[in-house]
């Protein structure tokens, strides 16, 4: 049984810095893409950014871009969000996920990364962040 593990979260001024990470037990760690997505209440899951098997693409929401930055850490089977700027409309349950492409062998045809919450099959708990104003 996979285990995805996020710590990080809490409550922070607008303005403030948090630094998410997620800790798996994902064997072929370095096969899978990478993301991490929020939940609002009243409204779908959202990408927030990912990061492909190789590390060499990743990809954020509008929203975000410029003041969020994701991050990999094979060696320690880890990810992170390094969040700056943080604003009250951060606020959300934030969920790391990775996709494996259903097992097909990492190639460079392949590097790259969905933004669709279908498309990871592994998710962890969730870790909350609240940004006041």
């Amino acid at each position: 049984q996979v285990q995805m593990v996020e710590s990080g979260g809490g409550s922070v001024q607008a303005g403030g810095s948090l630094r998410l990470s997620c800790v798996t037990s994902i064997r072929t760690f370095t096969d899978y893409a990478l993301a991490w997505f929020r939940l609002t209440p009243g409204k779908e899951r959202e990408f927030v950014a990912g990061i492909s098997w190789s590390g060499g693409v990743t990809d954020y929401a509008n929203s975000v871009k410029g003041r969020f930055a994701i991050s990999r850490d094979n060696g320690k089977n880890a990810f992170y969000l390094q969040m700056n700027s943080l604003k009250p409309e951060d606020t959300a349950v934030y969920y790391c996920a990775a996709e494996n492409r259903e097992g097909a062998p990492p190639t460079p045809y392949n590097d790259y990364l969905t933004t669709f919450p279908s498309g990871y099959p592994l998710w962890g708990q969730g870790t909350r962040v609240t940004v006041s104003s």
